[in-house]
């Protein structure tokens, strides 16, 4: 194996500390770890030793795929920010590694869930990853077989069946995944009286499995079953019951009864928990099928995830143009070479194009924003049509969302042409133009000038020599199937 990179989303909770304490007691030997914070708006940015990406808070699916998508090694080992780890796991992890074939996609760990003798429902809840199948709380995958599925499926909000998801569409390809030796524990965290019926979100993830993977997606994912149909059955008795029958009611009873009873038995059977369980399993019922209804409703005719590139964006000045500083005269617009050849390659590739660009000479009051406005008419004019154009006219003291390096240009691009941030590659010429794109979850090629810093290549994962290069590199290796 060539190098190791450990991805670790987190919306900045405090058991990451634990897990970070836990990772410098191992011998790390080459291993790099990479933490990526999934926070939507940060009031400050994470403290860590570690490479820090974010992702938008757009969830776990594409937190792990900004994080991927940054590394350059062989292998990718997912964790989650609340797990802990035992002395020697990393030396383990290793050996897992080495043992597999070049046909095996991904290697999981066993996960352990310590529970009290009578555990609670929301232990027991917690207690089914032990019998997870390739749970990402401990997985290990090639970064070629994740580049060629497309990563994560980032529809998938949740830490909820964006695993399963990638599991089956691995095997699809080919891709063959097995057991390890490690392990890690998984504590039961502390969740408020709510939980169980806060969790029933997830049968909208379930309604995107059967529309990506059909009707059998369970057995083909080896989930256990649910207790769906039940739930429907006792929605259904309850709406009888108002609109029909007394029979109806007293079947609805039963039902939620003995869901209550199925859910009591097994645990402590204190106060608060009878009390939960009584309360909870009366609502349950109603949470889960909106929920199942809401997310057939959404993904109705949706297909499985391929990650592949729909769109590509540009940095203006110093990648499509020569670099004019604070340019304003439409006159003063020169392509740089290869700029119409690479963006004919891409239409006729069927890609969607745009410009993303820094403009604080509007903020500083050094041109306008119609100097700018009539600027980029002429790119049209000399290179265009573009789908997007996407300009922030703040300075660097305005502190906005939208100025590269932050996300905002990509994601309002994106948003404008209808795609996912995953299936946009930006392209530039200098470090902010590949941390937006990082920011965003897109992907990036930086394709360097004489304004280009030493630094900045060396930390860029895809450098191209130019243009054509650049677009290149995104037909051979963003298409594929």
């Amino acid at each position: 194996m060539s190098g190791l990179t450990i991805v670790i989303p987190t919306i900045g909770r405090s058991c990451l500390t634990n897990l970070i304490a836990d990772l410098a007691s191992q011998q790390l030997h080459e291993a790099t770890i990479c933490v990526v914070d999934d926070r939507p708006d940060p009031d400050r940015p994470l403290t860590c030793a570690h490479r820090v990406l974010r992702s938008g808070g757009r969830g776990p699916a594409a937190a792990r795929n900004v994080g991927w998508r940054a590394a350059d090694t062989e292998w990718i080992a997912f964790l989650d920010d609340d797990v802990r780890l035992p002395e020697g796991w990393l030396s383990a992890l290793y050996d897992d590694l080495r043992r597999v074939d070049d046909r095996v996609a991904g290697v999981q760990g066993v996960i352990e869930v310590p529970t009290s003798a009578k555990p609670t429902d929301w232990e027991r809840s917690t207690a089914g990853l032990e019998r997870a199948r390739w749970a990402t709380a401990d997985m290990a995958y090639r970064r070629a077989a994740l580049e060629q599925v497309g990563g994560f499926d980032e529809r998938f909000p949740r830490a909820f069946r964006e695993d399963a998801d990638l599991a089956l569409r691995m095997r699809r390809h080919g891709w063959r995944l097995v057991e390890g030796h490690r392990h890690v524990i998984h504590p039961v965290r502390n969740e408020g009286f709510w939980i169980s019926v806060q969790v029933q979100r997830g049968n909208a993830d379930d309604a995107l499995m059967r529309a990506a993977h059909g009707r059998r997606w369970r057995t083909l994912a080896e989930c256990p079953p649910g207790r769906l149909e039940w739930h429907v059955a006792t929605v259904l008795c309850a709406a009888a019951a108002v609109l029909i029958t007394r029979k109806a009611t007293a079947i609805w009873v039963l039902l939620t009864a003995d869901f209550a009873r199925r859910r009591i038995m097994p645990g402590p059977r204190t106060s608060d928990e009878v009390i939960r369980m009584a309360v909870t399993s009366a609502v349950l019922p109603f949470a889960a099928v909106w929920h199942r209804a809401r997310g057939s409703w959404r993904h109705r005719g949706s297909k499985a995830w391929t990650g592949n590139v729909s769109a590509v964006l540009f940095d203006r000045d110093g990648t499509l143009i020569q670099d004019v500083p604070y340019n304003g005269d439409p006159d003063q617009v020169h392509p740089v070479p290869q700029a119409h050849e690479a963006l004919r390659r891409l239409k006729r590739a069927g890609l969607a194009v745009g410009v993303i660009t820094n403009q604080s000479g509007i903020g500083r009051d050094l041109i306008t924003a119609e100097e700018v406005a009539a600027v980029n008419r002429r790119i049209d004019e000399l290179l265009g049509p573009f789908d997007t154009w996407q300009v922030c006219p703040h300075s660097e003291a305005d502190g906005c969302a939208c100025r590269k390096p932050a996300a905002g240009l990509v994601l309002a691009a994106a948003a404008d042409l209808g795609v996912p941030p995953s299936h946009v590659v930006v392209i530039g010429d200098i470090g902010s133009d590949v941390a937006a794109a990082e920011a965003a979850g897109a992907r990036s090629v930086l394709v360097p000038n004489e304004k280009t810093r030493a630094d900045e290549v060396r930390a860029a994962r895809i450098v191209r020599p130019d243009l054509l290069a650049a677009v290149d590199h995104v037909l051979e290796n963003g298409r594929r199937r």
